[in-house]
């Protein structure tokens, strides 16, 4: 509101100050209008009565909130005035450090003396395509802005910079042209955009030089036309300059420098190609030594003249060129340093024909040194009718000679700008262009001449079209809004121009004094005086007469009139011009021709004097004065402004002492009102410079409206209701169509309203929530002091009356005992005396006559005491002595009986070794139990041997019959012998028997003490397994242990993956050994059986067979153990229980099969000898596979070993290798068990198939000699038994004889293989019993460890507990019902597959059928035939003619669509090129395949091109090709590929090329295309990440609402479009839940998924982090807030996609970083500390920009100051942060391929219709 309203205590305003300019105050006393003075309080408490009067002193400025301190733009002030718009810049650059601020339309730009990385290319790609407020103000938002503008309105642009010298205006304009090359580059290889930064060197070496202000101020002017073409690219540039300094080249003040390119020529004198220019260094030359200082600190004239070189190059300037302007450049100094000697007159003066510079001067640019010479001293005067010589003195020779230098050096500088521009000229049609005006700002000094006077000329020129372009936005948007318009009175220089350029103007009257022949500076002046005297615009000094005063619009100025007319003139003699004209150097020749002049015979050249009109021609073209010419040139640089749409830039200089980050708020404030800055402010303030939308204003202050009102849904019309009730001023504010417009000062009045409601919102809660908390307290007080009363009074009421009663009761007894105890003391003290006096004499008799008698028997006493005393001490001595004797003999003798029995006993071994007496109980029980076995075993042994007895006795019985009927004693005799032979051996079997008893206990012995060892061992490796850990845990706190661990896992990996290995290769040798005993069992040696016949024996058989199914499950069900892993195979005990129940199954069939077979032994007789034979050998043969199988077996349990030890060392929990370790015993024992019962069924198996043969046997008997002969031929390979047969044969001719012994024989190894097995038996079931025994200790001790447990709980935690046992005992249900469904399901597959099968045959059936009846008449069949017939053996090959690759790769390639294979296989058509390429190597056609990968690589490409932009058709093909390329891998027949393989997919392998090449194209073109992918998603999801992340509001009503100026003003928003499209978290998620699903669609491998997500992960932060950072109304808490709650549903995106373990998450980590710094408290150093630690993925500078950026959007947040980040600052100095701010959003991560290989089987691929390949045939 106005002063009057906010004129009461503690309002803040600003007062003037001398050193500071504007000081802040507080008023502390109320102000009451009239008064003269006004109390104050300053920052610092001191008071202060300001006077205040109504012209002297007015009412001081007012002061903004604090929280609009700080913003952007300095028009978002509520309170617009010059000390509002000095603190706001002051405090931005000293406490934020950003050098940029918006006021309005301007940018102001304040040098910092220091270099800020904030110019990158990613700063550039940050800004580019941004609005204008959108960003914090920089450079590169003025250019994007003009860029903009112009690609929308098509009309030409200008940015315009100006300031003072040394404020930064070349640093800006060079940045601003540096962003239009980035953004707007070349779109071919011309590189105009290099060329058109190459200027910059340049201009600097020659038009730049050191003042006092500045190391690098531009000494001229420069407009620079950048050209567009129709797409906005570059495609040339035009540069105009403006008023070049001439007069430094040969003259420079104290502390400066001439122009940077003297210093670099001379630096680099040296070099070889410059010594012809005989430089020496720039001290030794006079134009360079005049500042008396050659060296600025910093730079390197030599490294910059190489840039400089460079730069020549770049643009097209031929080194012959170059090498002449250096000399030209060379031949200035060298002028300089002419020696001009005076004569005695004084009027003349002469040159020294020996002088060394002038034969360098003539030798460098060619001319002749005697015409030199001559008019150096010498000038020429024309009249209308002779012309005369004059000399001239040395002074006037050294100004022509000075005039000569810098006019070559003009020419010189015109020539290059000129050849830099047909460098940049382009032959294409520009279309627009954006111009870049880097000129001069307003100038003043102690002494001011002509170069200021045009400098400021210019700036009025530039300050008229800038107030009135401003004027005109205002009224643009004024009338756009539809508000009222009303004239701004701003300030009109146009009458100051006036007085510079009208008629009869300043210039005019300069221009005709130059023209007079004797014109002098005084008489110039004096006209001045007498033309412009009266102008309001114009003074005349008091003190002076030749100098004057001009009132600019910055500043009065006065000027010395000395010197303006020569520098107007620009004198130069025509003489020495034309000598200048006839050098020999063409270069030379042509600097001074003008353009309209032809060029000059060689007679010209020759003959200066050749006509007499000669000197008019030049008077004629140096007419035109300079002054004339900047005037014609700045009115051609103004209609070239007036056409473009101009942007500024107004550059500050901080300090004159180049201080980085210093700030001279005097100088600051001079430049502000010199550059227009503050008029700007002005013309806002006189309007509405406060602007919000509707939205904004509604957001910002509903706290101010009513609850009904914001139920509405016109917010206009709430806005309006609103603002007419809070202010009652109707011209205070104005409705527009979008926006609402509030006068100056306005915005603080509200802000003042939302304060104090929300101050009286935050009291009415503090009381609230105070009064409920000491409510709360008070109830809690009186609820005690009621039970405290409670319990009191009971009390009290309990104990009152018996205390009462009792009381009264002691009384009475006090009085009456006192009484009563009264008269007794009396009595008996009465009696007491009496008799204490007659008793005292007797006893005092007494005692002396007692005294007298004690005293000699004390006599007595002492003597007999001593002596019976030292005899008792003598007796007790000794006594003692002997006791002590007695009692250490006898202890000793304990101790020794005590170590002796320790020594003996086992407790002793016990303490030594923990555990070992149980183990000696158990040890001791087994040789108990061994013994029992073994009597029972010698029980058995013995009835064996009754039995063989028996038998002996029959076949003696039955020899005894064959001796009476043959009468043979021979044979008898002998077979007696053979007899006793066989007795001798079946004893010698029992020795043997008994010394494999003896083994076994040896053995037995032998492996408890190696149990004992491995008992030892554990122990050991158990306290290196714990030093290790220990190692590891303290190794774990090094930098190291991640990458220990990493390959410590990679190891464990490999292990895994070998004993995988080791598994699949068992299960093939079980396979093998499996093959072998089919392939025995199919064909034995001596005679072949028919397969029929053995069938049908087997199935005719009544006892059961092993099912081999049935077994193979239990050997699957113990590979799968091994292969689920540790935790797994811990945890599943169905496995186990299968195991457990198949062995039971076994055994029973066991006992079945040895019933019946000894039955049917008995039953038959032995008499085959065939038979027999081939038991053996089948017997042998199984052997040894056993034997064989049982170490492979071994083997996989030292393996499974191997593997626990490691999982036990890397498994960190003991619980988890506990049960691995028991499950492997379970396993182990259930497996040997396995084995045993598998080799008992195969004997009994055996035994009952001989039985079954030798009754065949009995039946049919077989005559000897029509056996087969690989019979005996058989029987010598593995018995050594032919010859033995033939001589039993030899003995008797029909071999009955020898056939009877051999059947015995047999018989008698039979029986010793039955007892050895029931010996293997036995003991087999003595180890099951052992193991039985173990388990059920274990299974006790458990149980007891449960009871212990389950007795220690509570009594619910044992509820709880009995439902998990009883949980337990359901799932252990539940997995006997999954075994059944298991074997139900396996069944249901084998019918399957009977069923596959039946069918197959069908068709094979039908197709020959088929085949018969048509043939193959012509090559193209129908596609039902060709399936039919194809179908009999596919093996996965596709087969096409050469004719067809075309049209296959155009349906399979070229036109295919991802929607039309969506819903086949993934993959497919890769699929079908790699069948396709099988059957092309099945073939051996090496062109094909050739002709093939090479027309689908290139068709890849070409799709891919043309869909550039189409994520899906991207991620298709990249699905496709890593396919491609993963089947060429597996397929390829290398071993390791193969690993993964099945049986089908080995067959199916490459088998004649190997295509590594074309794998390593593809992969190649993987990568290609993975780029392309993620190119494709990042430019659709880029767009909405700004606005998704920073911008929506995911978390409703949390964001804030500051006055935001100029921002969003309809000049950076595309207004057709209908404005920036906004877009929410939602949209974003969606997007890439689009991403994920369409490459899981497509089949693309999981590991490259995670890769892609990975990568636009790192896009979101980036650009996320990078706004953030360069957005100063985006760095609050509650978008803190916002930003966690956005990456936190990003990351659970990828929690719910199984995405998290592909490190996208990691990426995040600076933005959520960035959000908690947002929302952490920011002012201790606790707090810093905090930061410091929590922040580690950000860089120092960006934790340091984003605590500059925190901005508090409300009251009573508070800002960072600058000492906290200071305190940051000192602490993050030991980090080696990367320099650069932003972070690079176009950073790739690796991309990596892994080997996935498909489970899918080429053979059962299916081809659908619809994709239209029926002229492929299935091979």
């Amino acid at each position: 509101q106005s002063w009057s309203e906010t004129k009461g205590s503690f309002t803040r305003v600003w007062i003037p100050d001398p050193e500071d300019v504007w000081r802040a105050a507080e008023i502390s006393r109320d102000y009451k209008e009239g008064e003269p003075v006004l109390h104050l309080k300053l920052e610092d408490e001191t008071p202060l009565e300001y006077p205040i009067g109504p012209k002297s002193n007015p009412l001081p400025f007012l002061r903004n909130p604090d929280i609009l301190v700080g913003e952007n733009d300095l028009t978002a002030l509520s309170y617009l005035h010059e000390p509002a718009v000095l603190h706001n810049l002051r405090v931005r650059f000293l406490e934020s450090n950003h050098i940029y601020t918006y006021c309005g339309i301007v940018l102001v730009a304040i040098n910092p003396y220091e270099q800020l990385q904030i110019y990158g290319e990613e700063v550039i790609n940050a800004y580019s395509g941004q609005n204008m407020g959108d960003m914090d103000p920089h450079i590169f938002a003025v250019a994007e802005e003009a860029y903009k503008q112009m690609a929308r309105d098509e009309r030409n642009q200008s940015i315009i910079v100006s300031g003072e010298s040394g404020a930064g205006k070349t640093v800006s304009a060079k940045y601003a042209m540096r962003f239009f090359a980035t953004v707007g580059g070349s779109a071919n290889d011309t590189n105009v955009e290099e060329k058109v930064l190459a200027s910059s060197p340049i201009m600097e070496a020659i038009g730049n030089a050191k003042t006092t202000r500045n190391d690098n101020s531009s000494r001229f002017g420069k407009y620079i036309q950048i050209g567009f073409s129709r797409h906005y690219h570059i495609i040339g540039a035009n540069m105009r300059t403006y008023l070049l300094e001439k007069s430094r080249v040969v003259f420079q003040a104290e502390d400066e420098r001439n122009y940077h390119i003297f210093y670099q020529l001379c630096a680099s004198a040296s070099l070889p190609e410059f010594k012809d220019l005989s430089l020496t260094t720039a001290e030794d030359f006079t134009y360079t030594s005049l500042g008396e200082n050659i060296f600025i600190e910093g730079v390197n004239d030599a490294e910059d003249f190489e840039k400089t070189r460079e730069a020549f190059t770049l643009l097209g300037i031929k080194e012959s060129s170059q090498i002449n302007i250096f000399r030209v450049i060379a031949s200035i100094l060298h002028l300089g340093n002419i020696e001009i000697c005076p004569e005695r007159d004084g009027e003349s003066c002469h040159v020294s024909v020996h002088d060394l510079h002038l034969k360098h001067f003539c030798r460098l640019l060619g001319v002749e040194l005697q015409q030199m010479e001559h008019w150096l001293c010498h000038r020429k005067l024309a009249t209308a009718s002779e012309t005369y010589v004059k000399t001239m003195s040395s002074k006037q020779a050294a100004n022509a000679r000075d005039a000569l230098a810098k006019h070559i050096y003009a020419r010189m500088f015109d020539w290059i700008v000129e050849h830099i521009n047909m460098s940049l000229q382009t032959s294409s049609k520009q279309h627009s262009f954006i111009g870049v005006l880097d000129i001069y700002g307003f100038e003043t000094f102690e002494l001011n001449s002509f170069e200021q006077f045009c400098i400021n000329y210019a700036n009025e020129k530039l300050q008229q079209q800038f107030n009135s372009h401003v004027f005109k936005l205002e009224q643009e948007e004024y009338m756009k809004e539809q508000i009222p318009w009303t004239l701004i009175d701003f300030y009109d220089n146009q009458p100051c121009i006036d007085l510079i350029e009208a008629r009869l103007g300043i210039l005019d009257l300069l221009d005709e004094e130059c023209k007079v022949p004797k014109g002098t500076d005084q008489n110039w002046a004096q006209k001045l005086y007498k033309q412009h005297g009266s102008s309001a615009h114009f003074q005349k000094p008091r003190m002076s007469n030749t100098s004057f005063i001009i009132i600019h619009f910055a500043d009065k100025v006065e000027y010395q009139c000395e010197g303006f007319l020569e520098k107007n003139r620009d004198t130069v003699y025509e003489e020495q011009i034309n000598i200048l004209k006839a050098s020999q150097f063409q270069l030379v020749a042509d600097l001074f021709h003008d353009k309209d002049d032809p060029p000059p015979s060689k007679s010209s050249r020759v003959n200066v004097r050749a006509a007499k009109s000669v000197p008019k021609v030049p008077n004629k073209d140096h007419r035109k004065t300079v002054g004339h010419q900047f005037r014609s040139s700045l009115h051609l640089l103004m209609e070239t402004l007036n056409a473009t749409t101009p942007h500024y830039v107004r550059c500050i200089k901080p300090n004159d002492y180049k201080e980085a980050f210093s700030f001279d708020s005097r100088r600051a404030v001079q430049q502000l009102r010199a550059c227009g800055v503050l008029e700007t402010i002005r013309i806002s303030a006189a309007g509405y410079p406060s602007r919000w939308t509707y939205p904004d204003f509604f957001n910002r202050y509903r706290v101010l409206m009513k609850k009904s009102d914001m139920m509405s849904s016109d917010k206009k019309l709430v806005c309006k209701n609103l603002l007419e009730t809070l202010i009652k001023e109707p011209d205070m504010f104005q409705f527009g169509k979008t926006k609402i417009f509030f006068r100056a000062g306005q915005v603080a009045y509200l802000e003042k309203l939302r304060t104090d409601k929300f101050r009286a919102a935050c009291i009415k809660i503090q009381t609230t929530v105070r009064g409920w908390l000491q409510r709360v307290r008070y109830r809690k007080i009186r609820k005690s002091a009621i039970t405290l009363q409670r319990y009191g009074r009971g009390y009290l009421a309990r104990t009152a009356e018996y205390l009462r009663l009792t009381r009264a009761a002691l009384i009475c007894q006090k009085q009456y005992r006192m009484v009563r105890d009264r008269r007794a003391y009396l009595r008996v003290r009465q009696a007491v005396v009496t008799i204490q006096a007659y008793t005292r004499g007797m006893f005092t008799r007494r005692i002396y006559w007692e005294f007298l008698l004690h005293h000699k028997a004390m006599i007595i006493q002492r003597s007999v005491r001593g002596w019976l005393q030292r005899r008792k001490f003598r007796r007790a001595r000794n006594a003692a002595i002997i006791i002590q004797c007695a009692f250490r003999r006898l202890r000793a003798k304990r101790q020794l009986k005590q170590l002796k029995i320790e020594a003996r006993s086992a407790e002793h071994l016990k303490k030594l070794n923990t555990g070992m007496e149980n183990k000696i109980v158990q040890l001791q029980r087994k040789m108990d139990d061994q013994s029992k076995e073994y009597k029972a075993q010698n029980e058995q042994l013995q009835m064996v041997n009754a039995s063989l007895g028996s038998e002996v006795t029959k076949l003696q019985k039955q020899l005894e019959v064959i001796r009476g009927q043959q009468g043979d004693g021979g044979q008898l005799t002998s077979l007696q012998d053979e007899l006793e032979r066989l007795r001798e051996e079946l004893q010698e079997a029992q020795a043997e028997r008994k010394r494999m008893e003896e083994e076994h206990s040896t053995e037995k012995l032998s492996l408890q003490q190696r149990v004992e060892e491995l008992e030892r061992e554990n122990s050991l490796l158990k306290s290196e397994k714990e030093e290790m850990n220990q190692r590891i845990l303290q190794q774990s706190k090094s930098s190291e242990a991640s990458q220990r661990e990493e390959s410590l896992q990679s190891e464990l990996d490999a292990e895994r993956q070998r004993y995988q290995n080791l598994l699949k290769e068992f299960s093939r040798l079980e396979q093998r050994y499996d093959n072998l005993k089919e392939e025995l069992s199919l064909s034995k040696p001596g005679h072949r059986r028919n397969p029929s016949n053995q069938s049908s024996l087997e199935s005719d058989s009544n006892y059961p067979s092993v099912s081999t199914s049935e077994v193979g499950d239990t050997e699957d069900s113990i590979q799968l153990v091994e292969e689920m892993g540790v935790e797994k195979a811990a945890m599943d005990i169905s496995l186990f229980m299968k195991l457990q129940k198949r062995v039971r199954e076994l055994e029973q069939e066991r006992k079945r099969l040895q019933i019946s077979g000894d039955d049917s032994f008995l039953s038959s007789d032995p008499t085959s000898e065939q038979d027999t034979a081939d038991l053996a050998y089948n017997s042998l043969k199984r052997q040894e596979l056993e034997s064989e199988n049982k170490k492979l077996k071994n083997d996989l349990n030292e393996l499974r070993k191997t593997v626990a030890e490691r999982a036990s060392q890397n498994s960190s929990s003991n619980e988890l290798q506990d049960g691995y370790n028991l499950l492997l015993s379970q396993l182990k024992a259930a497996n040997e068990e396995l084995d045993a019962r598998k080799e008992e069924v195969l004997i009994l198996r055996t035994q009952i198939l001989s039985t079954a043969q030798l009754q065949e046997k009995n039946q049919h008997i077989v005559s000897p000699h029509k056996e087969p002969v690989d019979k005996d031929e058989a029987l010598k390979a593995y018995h050594g038994l032919t010859d033995k047969q033939q001589d039993w044969c030899y003995l008797n001719e029909d071999g009955e004889l020898g056939l009877a012994y051999q059947g015995l024989k047999q018989v008698a190894r039979l029986l010793e293989a039955q007892l050895q097995t029931q010996s293997r038996q036995h003991k087999d079931e003595l180890e099951a019993l052992h193991t039985q025994i173990e388990l059920l200790k274990d299974d006790i001790e458990k149980k007891q460890e449960i009871l212990n447990y389950t007795m220690s709980l509570s009594p619910e935690a044992q509820v709880e507990y009995s439902v998990q046992q009883e949980i337990t005992r359901l799932t252990n249900d539940n997995l006997d019902l999954k075994e059944l469904v298991e074997k139900l399901e396996k069944n249901e597959r084998k019918l399957k597959k009977q069923l596959r099968i039946y069918m197959k045959k069908v068709q094979e059936l039908e197709a020959s059928q088929a085949a018969a009846v048509t043939g193959r008449s012509r090559p193209e069949l129908s596609r039902q035939v060709t399936v039919q017939r194809k179908e009999k053996d596919f093996e996965g090959m596709l087969e096409y003619y050469k004719e067809d690759e075309a049209l296959l790769i155009k349906t399979l390639i070229t036109d295919v669509k991802p929607s039309t294979v969506s819903a086949t296989v993934p993959c497919l058509p890769a699929y079908i090129l790699f069948m396709c390429i099988r059957h092309a190597d099945y073939i051996n056609d090496d062109q094909k395949v050739e002709s093939l990968l090479t027309s689908t690589i290139n068709a890849i490409k070409k799709v891919l091109k043309k869909n550039n932009d189409d994520f899906e058709m991207t991620s298709f093909w990249l699905a496709n090709t890593s396919r491609l390329l993963h089947c060429l891998k597996q397929y390829s027949g290398d071993e390791v590929f193969m690993t993964q393989n099945t049986a089908k997919q080995n067959e199916h392998c490459l088998k004649n090329f190997d295509l590594a090449e074309y794998r390593q194209v593809l992969s190649d073109l993987s990568i290609q295309i993975y780029q392309q992918l993620i190119k494709v998603a990042e430019g659709i999801i880029q767009p909405m990440i700004v606005s998704a992340m920073l911008e929506s509001e995911s978390i409703p009503s949390l964001a804030g609402v500051k006055p935001m100026g100029y921002r969003n003003r309809s000049s950076s928003m595309d207004t057709d479009a209908g404005g920036p499209t906004s877009y929410t978290l939602e949209a974003l998620i969606r997007q890439l839940g689009q991403f994920h699903g369409t490459m899981r669609d497509h089949g693309l491998d999981p590991e490259i998924v995670g890769q892609v997500v990975r990568q636009l992960f790192h896009c979101i932060n980036a650009v996320t982090l990078n706004n953030l950072l360069l957005r100063k109304d985006v760095c609050s808490w509650s978008t803190g807030m916002q930003l966690r709650y956005n990456t936190s549903q990003m990351e659970e995106w990828l929690r719910g996609n199984n995405l998290y373990q592909s490190k996208a998450a990691a990426t995040l980590e600076p933005i959520i970083q960035a959000a908690q710094l947002l929302q952490v408290k920011k002012k201790t150093s606790q707090d810093a500390e905090a930061i410091c630690s929590l922040c580690t993925a950000l860089t120092m500078q960006q934790i340091v920009k984003i605590l500059n950026l925190y901005t508090p959007l409300n009251e009573f947040e508070e800002r960072v100051t600058v000492s906290f980040i200071r305190n940051i600052q000192n602490r993050l100095q030991e980090r080696n942060d990367p320099p650069q701010l932003l972070v690079d959003t176009k950073h790739t991560f690796p991309v990596l391929f892994p080997y996935t290989p498909s489970a899918l089987s080429l053979e059962t691929l299916h081809i659908p219709a619809s994709l239209g390949l029926d002229f492929l045939i299935r091979v």
